[in-house]
């Protein structure tokens, strides 16, 4: 994403997540800088949406953050994993259901300054349970929130996870346009 031009990465560390480098390249407008970058996998998120109107929102321990957060199901996308398959993957191990209706939200750059994550958002509905299993770091509560109460929680700065803020302002979006869910997602 560096506008075809070349650049040069000095890789300062690499873990089985990020890879931190410092990246000396010429800038559209002709100016040569120096930044950090992260880079990571990336990630999708899931919008599930349940037949009473309400949202899966996971109260999920975050020590970057300080913390308690409220999140939609989310995680990273594995090597060769298309985002589609991760936002499935993720539905089942967080909250332990699958859904028969997908709808693309689209995509989020979470800090483009820094960090090259993308987040792959979907609407999730027709859902069903099945067995989850979390993974061991993960600390989290599932919660079947009112859709309408997600939203306020949005505004009046209970949520503030970006990835969640956008997924569910996308989904009330797209709702509100009269869309129903029921279109499979085409695998994006």
């Amino acid at each position: 994403m560096t506008e075809g031009k070349d650049f040069r990465r000095q890789p300062i560390y690499r873990g089985k997540i990020v890879d931190l480098g410092l990246e000396a390249l010429e800038l559209p407008n002709g100016q040569s800088v120096e930044l950090e970058i992260v880079r990571h996998p990336g990630g999708a998120a899931a919008v599930a949406l349940d037949q009473e109107d309400r949202v899966c929102l996971l109260r999920q321990y975050r020590h970057a953050a300080g913390g308690w957060l409220w999140e939609l199901p989310a995680g990273k996308l594995e090597p060769g994993e298309m985002p589609f398959s991760t936002a499935q993957r993720e539905l089942v191990e967080e909250a332990g259901v699958e859904a028969e209706d997908w709808i693309d939200l689209g995509a989020m750059h979470s800090s483009p300054g820094i960090l090259t994550e993308v987040v792959h958002l979907y609407l999730a509905t027709g859902l069903r349970r099945v067995a989850k299993s979390h993974e061991i770091h993960e600390v989290i509560e599932i919660h079947w929130i009112p859709f309408g109460q997600a939203l306020t929680w949005c505004l009046d700065g209970t949520i503030t996870d970006a990835k969640s803020l956008i997924g569910l302002f996308r989904a009330q979006a797209w709702l509100r346009k009269g869309g129903l869910p029921g279109a499979k997602d085409s695998g994006s």
